[in-house]
C-alpha cells in the first residue's frame, strides 16, 4: 500500500470539529463559528436571478467575474480607503481557500510562518500542508497580538506572518497603532503578512484597520470573505488580494485547485457586497447585545474574560475541568487548546445563538462552575 504523505500525516481533524462530532443532537451549541442569521434577501435573489437566466451554468474567469471584482475593490475604497485593482482579486471557494493560497504561494519547505496563538485552527494546519513551520505567538493579556512579539521571533527562515482582526477565537481587535507596525515589520523584514480580516464588519469598540493601508512595500496579502458578514458561510466565498506579482502566483495554486469560485455564490457575493448593508448593521448590533449579556454572566460566576471587541467569540480562563463539566450539561463549548498551546485554560465561546439559548447556557455554566470550586 502506497504511504500517506508526511504533510497530510503531520495534521488531524480540528478540535472544534471533534467537540462537533461528540455532542448530542438536542445540545445548546456555543462552539459554532457561524452567524445564525439568514444570508440577506438581496443576495440569495442575485444568485437565483443568475442561474434563472442562465449565467452560473459554466466556469467563469479564474479569478472571479468581473463585476464580483469590481464589487470587491468598491468595498476595499468604501470600507478601508484602498485603491485595490480589480485584477489584483481572485474569488475563491470562501476564506478558508484564500488563506491556503497566500499559504501555499510563499512557504517553501521548512520556512516558517508566525501566526496568533491562541489562533484560528487553519493557520497550523495549512502551514504543515505547505511543508513549512508553524510558530505560534502567545498574545497580551487583552488577548490582542503584540507586534514586538512577532518581530521578535523573525528569523532568516520565516516567509509570513498571520494577523487577525477581529480574532477568531479570541475577538480581540489590535489597535491602528499595531496595524500600523505589522506593515513596517513586512517591509522591514522583507516577510509577508497575511492579514485574514473575515470578521471586519463586526466590530463593536474600536475600528478595524487593515495593514494594506500602511503598506508600500508589497509585502501585505489580504484574506476576505462573505462568510461571517453577509451570514454566508455554506456559499463558500470568499478573496484574496495583494500586489500583481503575488496574486499571479496565488492564480497558479487557485486554477489547479478550484478553477474558479462556484458561480451561484458569485452572483450572490455581488449583491451582497453592492446592496443594503442595514442587514450587516442589524446583525452586529445584535451580537453586541448577546456579548453583554454573555460577558455579564461569566463575571458574575467569577471567570476572568478579556472583553471581546469584535467577531462574536468570548475567551474566559476556566478551570481545570471546565469544559468538560459544561458539556456534561448539554452546551458544547470548545476548549483553549483547540486554538494551541497556549490557547490552554480558556474556553471559546460563540455568541452567535439566540439570546434564549445564550441564558441557558449561563445557567449550566453557573452548575459547572459551582461544581468546581
Amino acid at each position: 500500500m502506497t504511504d500517506f504523505s508526511a504533510r497530510v500525516e503531520a495534521i488531524d481533524i480540528s478540535g472544534i470539529r471533534k467537540v462537533f462530532e461528540a455532542a448530542d443532537e438536542d445540545d445548546i451549541n456555543l462552539g459554532l463559528g457561524q452567524p445564525d442569521f439568514p444570508t440577506p434577501e438581496h443576495a440569495r435573489r442575485g444568485a437565483i436571478e443568475a442561474i434563472e437566466a442562465g449565467k452560473a451554468d459554466g466556469y467563469t474567469g479564474n479569478k472571479g467575474t468581473p463585476e464580483l471584482r469590481a464589487a470587491i475593490a468598491a468595498k476595499h475604497a468604501r470600507d478601508n480607503d484602498l485603491d485595490v485593482d480589480p485584477e489584483n482579486i481572485i474569488a475563491t471557494s470562501g476564506g478558508s481557500e484564500a488563506l491556503h493560497l497566500a499559504i501555499e504561494a510563499h512557504v517553501d519547505e521548512g520556512e516558517e510562518v508566525l501566526f496568533p496563538d491562541p489562533g484560528f485552527v487553519s493557520y497550523d494546519a495549512l502551514t504543515k500542508i505547505a511543508s513549512g513551520e508553524p510558530v505560534g505567538l502567545p498574545l497580551r493579556d487583552d488577548l490582542t497580538l503584540d507586534p514586538e512579539t512577532v518581530e521578535e521571533h523573525i528569523t532568516e527562515d520565516t516567509a509570513a506572518f498571520v494577523v487577525n482582526s477581529p480574532s477568531n477565537p479570541t475577538g480581540a481587535v489590535s489597535p491602528p497603532a499595531d496595524v500600523r507596525e505589522f506593515a513596517r515589520i513586512a517591509a522591514e523584514h522583507d516577510v509577508v503578512c497575511i492579514s485574514d480580516e473575515v470578521y471586519e464588519r463586526i466590530v463593536f469598540d474600536g475600528e478595524h484597520r487593515s495593514p494594506a493601508e500602511f503598506d508600500d512595500s508589497g509585502n501585505v496579502v489580504v484574506v476576505n470573505a462573505c462568510s461571517k458578514t453577509y451570514s454566508m458561510t455554506g456559499w463558500r466565498l470568499g478573496w484574496v488580494t495583494g500586489s500583481e506579482e503575488r496574486v499571479e502566483r496565488m492564480l497558479r495554486v487557485h486554477q489547479y485547485a478550484q478553477a474558479c469560485a462556484s458561480a451561484p455564490a458569485q452572483y450572490a457575493a455581488e449583491a451582497a457586497l453592492t446592496g443594503p448593508q442595514d442587514p450587516v448593521d442589524e446583525m452586529v448590533a445584535a451580537f453586541e447585545e448577546r456579548r453583554d449579556v454573555l460577558l455579564d454572566g461569566l463575571e458574575d460566576m467569577g471567570l476572568e474574560v478579556p472583553t471581546p471587541n469584535g467577531a462574536f467569540y468570548a475567551m474566559p480562563e476556566v478551570p481545570d475541568g471546565w469544559v468538560d463539566e459544561v458539556i456534561d450539561r448539554g452546551v458544547v463549548v470548545v476548549p483553549g487548546d483547540a486554538f494551541g498551546e497556549h490557547g490552554a485554560g480558556y474556553a471559546r465561546i460563540s455568541y452567535a445563538t439566540s439570546m434564549e439559548n445564550i441564558e441557558a447556557a449561563l445557567d449550566a455554566m453557573r452548575e459547572a462552575t459551582a461544581a468546581l470550586q
